[in-house]
């Protein structure tokens, strides 16, 4: 109780002090940007005016610190929800980005960015109530990444919502809407669209690659989404990226940055590097010699916050070196305190709805009924010979797969936490009859030598009593006696910025947990802990693990740390013991271990051969493939993949089960594209569910046991194989996407298969001619001509057969996601411009309209167009 008077008083001591600045300052004079009635521009204006150079130069850093004499708190620029609240403790989990751009549904999209943006908001007014302002506690949401996925080898491609330009514009523009809200004055949150521009690997280069692009791919392909997620989304920040374009870094490009974000589209927001971009503009791209001279090329061509701390100090020596003025410096500093009044940081909390949203909205029941409705949205039916849906009354059902029973592979990268994670085999489990034997062994790692990790638990743990588990022990500090001790099942603890137990102080507190360990097989096994503690790992007395290379990085969350090989012997009890001490930040816990594989595959065949139905949980994980990971494997390298098949292991296990003649179903939890002909050939049922939230278990048991009908569609194309792609490197879009790919896809974009069938109309246009500003109606029916309701995508197309120049094979401008009940009949209605008909002409700098026929064409994949239409253009 004591400790929470103080922390309490504390508060208030901070609350009266900058309220004794402010009432300083308005003693003094009546202070412009005090006035909530003011114009913003105005109190901005007045703001800037008092602060000297020093003061300037230290907000333009993702860390800015307070100015206490103008009553101006700290503020950290960065903060993450990619898909939920990200870095920050408890918050719901919503499937990872590509995953939900596979739902083809705005309006579902645009709920959960808004269900997003209320957690944001709620954790930061609770965040600044303890005077608190650290990363990923801000407004300002580095989100969404809408790069194009235009290699499946890109490991960030999993961020972002796939290879085509007009679906990727359209959920950007309602995840924007959906973080930034609809107040007149106030932004609830700020979106930043990313990486600007032509980003998309490979990882390993992007400090130092020249992204080569023509006019048209860039205008066609890359920039489309920019221009839309700003234009019509309203995105007030965006953030430029680290690699070259065309010869110039990105940050500094006057054509990226002036031209066409300022000049053309009439961008008025903010820019903010990507982290320690700046730094590549004279130590990688080396087109400067000094740090000042690269502070002054990013300044002047827009970048007004530096994510970093090595560049933008140098804004001073730049000042007095003569390479720019305090008026440039002037110019950003207006842009980043524009956002912040925007807001509603310098007004009372009473003018700001957005500040009465209550802590409760996070993890609220309403938001995990959510996560489930957008994770089963974007479960992808990609085969089906009559197989799914199983029986919920099944009498054994074998799940075997490293991806069937994890939490973590689930939740992707840039993730927050959520209170329950439900794994397949959870989902399973739960969906199944009472009498049905559910079944699980891992069968298989990943990749060979890769550790397949799990989270350590079960009845290997137990006290020294004998009880399953291990002792949880808290104390104040090191040389304290405990002040709770617990049994827990497992070590996986999130406890954020709070305490776990009254009577402990943030970031100062030490937990312990101890017990035995009695591996069930002898081998060689290896353990994994990610945490943002300080912390110690001892078997029997030896220390496996230790915090000291993986704490104290530049981000704060965990960064996962892999003990060597352990030998362990089948039914010897081992004493285990962990010692953490939270010391910064949020605190976190979890503690996994790879057992050895030599055992897995006999395990797992052996279920399989007992089973009446099988379900193999397979695919990639985050760890393999994600931004900068530190993997040199067979098929992977530095986060990327060098191959898009899947790894060897997994398709020798995936035959050898599949062999047996047993009812299968393979699903995939992945953030890109796989090949897999064999599994397409062979496998009775195969579902995509990408990483799929907290709720992706639960989604993936109600697909395969009918209690939902499955209509996500692939926002990307699954090549047959990696021979089809071309080199890595290459930015041009010829033969990449089904936009430009020549060959034949294993799974095309927009595939995706339903328990019911649709019948599609015939086309009918307004008119059959159009002119340049000119629109035309395009109206179609849909039928479900099934035996159960489900959801049909209905996807609009056009193309160009008869174009003097390279156009795209097909080119996507409209879908709609519908649903129909058995013998239901819709009519669908889109509205075709003649600017979505234009291309890009080099020659002239214009969208130019060609007066070819085009065809219009209504399918329900990019493959399987079932209604076309000729317009003429005049």
């Amino acid at each position: 109780m004591e400790l929470i008077i103080k922390k309490r008083t504390q508060v208030v001591l901070l609350i009266v002090f900058m309220a004794v600045s402010v009432s300083k300052i308005s003693k003094a004079q009546t202070a412009d940007y005090l006035n909530p009635n003011l114009a913003v521009e105005q109190r901005v204006e007045d703001l800037v005016s008092r602060m000297t150079l020093e003061e300037k130069v230290s907000q333009m850093l993702d860390q800015a610190p307070a100015i206490d004499r103008l009553g101006v708190h700290a503020y950290n620029w960065w903060n993450e929800a990619l898909h939920g609240v990200a870095r920050s403790g408890l918050a719901t989990s919503y499937p990872q980005a590509i995953g939900f751009a596979a739902t083809w549904n705005e309006e579902l999209v645009f709920d959960m960015a808004t269900a997003i943006s209320d957690e944001a908001r709620a954790k930061h007014h609770e965040y600044a109530r303890q005077g608190t302002y650290h990363r990923y506690q801000g407004l300002t949401i580095w989100s969404p990444n809408i790069n194009i996925f235009r290699d499946p080898r890109w490991g960030r491609g999993q961020e972002t919502y796939g290879e085509d330009p007009f679906l990727t514009g359209r959920i950007a523009v309602n995840f924007i809407k959906g973080l930034q809200g609809d107040d007149p004055k106030y932004f609830k949150t700020i979106a930043t669209v990313k990486h600007f521009a032509v980003h998309n690997g490979p990882e390993p280069l992007r400090h130092t690659f020249d992204a080569i692009s023509s006019e048209r791919d860039l205008r066609e392909t890359y920039l489309p989404m920019f221009d839309v997620g700003i234009n019509e989304g309203g995105a007030y920040s965006l953030m430029c990226a680290y690699n070259r374009v065309d010869g110039v870094p990105a940050c500094s490009s006057e054509e990226l940055m002036v031209d066409i974000l300022r000049d053309e589209w009439a961008f008025d927001g903010f820019v903010v590097s990507d982290c320690w971009a700046l730094d590549d503009i004279y130590k990688n791209h080396k087109v400067v010699e000094t740090v000042s001279e690269a502070a002054a090329e990013a300044l002047l061509a827009g970048t007004d916050l530096e994510c970093g701390t090595n560049v933008y100090p140098h804004l001073l020596d730049a000042v007095e070196n003569g390479y720019i003025t305090e008026n440039d410096i002037d110019v950003s500093l207006k842009r980043l305190f524009t956002a912040r009044f925007k807001l509603g940081m310098f007004d009372p909390p009473s003018m700001v709805s957005y500040q009465n949203i209550p802590i409760e909205v996070v993890d609220s029941e309403e938001h995990k009924e959510l996560a489930r409705r957008v994770s089963r949205e974007s479960m992808v039916l990609l085969k089906n010979d009559g197989t799914l849906p199983f029986s919920k009354n099944v009498k054994k059902i074998a799940v075997l797969g490293p991806n069937a029973d994890q939490e973590m592979v689930l939740l992707g990268n840039y993730n927050g936490i959520p209170s329950d994670i439900i794994t397949p085999l959870e989902g399973i489990k739960a969906t199944v009859s009472n009498q049905t034997e559910v079944m699980y062994s891992l069968g298989t790692e990943l990749v060979a030598g890769y550790p397949m990790l799990e989270l350590l638990k079960g009845e290997v743990l137990t006290t020294e009593s004998g009880e399953t588990g291990l002792t949880m022990s808290l104390a104040k500090n090191e040389q304290a006696e405990p002040v709770m001790t617990k049994l827990v099942s497992s070590i996986g603890e999130e406890w954020g910025e709070n305490v776990p137990f009254e009577g402990l102080e943030a970031d100062s507190f030490m937990a312990e947990w101890s017990g035995l360990l009695t591996p069930k097989t002898s081998g060689k096994y290896k353990f994994q802990i990610s945490s943002t503690m300080k912390y110690e790992l001892f078997i029997d007395g030896n220390e496996v693990l230790n915090s000291e290379s993986s704490w104290g990085n530049e981000f704060d969350f965990p960064t996962p740390k892999t003990s060597e090989e352990v030998e362990l012997k089948a039914g010897t009890s081992y004493s285990i013991k962990i010692t953490a001490q939270d010391t910064k930040g949020d605190a976190q816990m979890y503690l996994e271990w790879a057992q050895p594989a030599s055992h897995l595959k006999n395990e797992a065949l052996e279920m399989a051969q007992q089973a009446d139905a099988v379900v193999l949980v397979m695919g990639l994980t985050p760890r393999l493939e994600g931004e900068e990971m530190p993997v040199n494997l067979e098929g992977f390298n530095g986060g990327d993949r060098t191959s898009i098949e899947l790894p060897k292991i997994q398709q020798d296990f995936i035959k050898e089960v599949t062999e047996l003649g047993k009812p299968t179903a393979l699903v995939l939890l992945n953030g890109s594209a796989l090949a897999l002909p064999w599994a397409d050939e062979h496998v009775p049922a195969i579902l995509e569910a990408w990483y799929g939230g907290q709720a992706g278990g639960t989604a993936i048991a109600d697909v395969l046991f009918g209690e939902y009908n499955p209509a996500g569609r692939l926002p990307v194309t699954f090549n047959k194989s990696t021979d089809d792609l071309p080199p890595f490197e290459d930015y041009d879009m010829t033969n990449r996407t089904y936009r430009f790919f020549e060959g034949e896809a294993l799974y095309p974009f927009g595939h995706g298969l339903s328990f019911t069938t649709f019948e599609y109309g015939n086309i009918e246009l307004s008119d059959y001619s159009l002119s340049d500003n000119e629109d035309v109606e395009v109206q179609l029916g849909i039928t479900n001509t099934g035996d159960v309701a489900g959801d049909e995508v209905v996807q609009l197309y056009v193309s160009f057969p008869e174009s003097g120049i390279t156009r795209p094979i097909r080119d996507l401008r409209g879908f709609d996601r519908i649903h129909l009940k058995p013998g239901e009949t819709k009519t669908i209605e889109f509205t075709l411009s003649a600017d979505d008909l234009k291309f890009w002409n080099p020659d002239l700098d214009v969208w130019e309209l060609e007066k070819t026929p085009v065809l219009i064409q209504a399918g329900a994949s990019s493959a399987d167009i079932r209604q076309t239409k000729t317009l003429r253009i005049d």
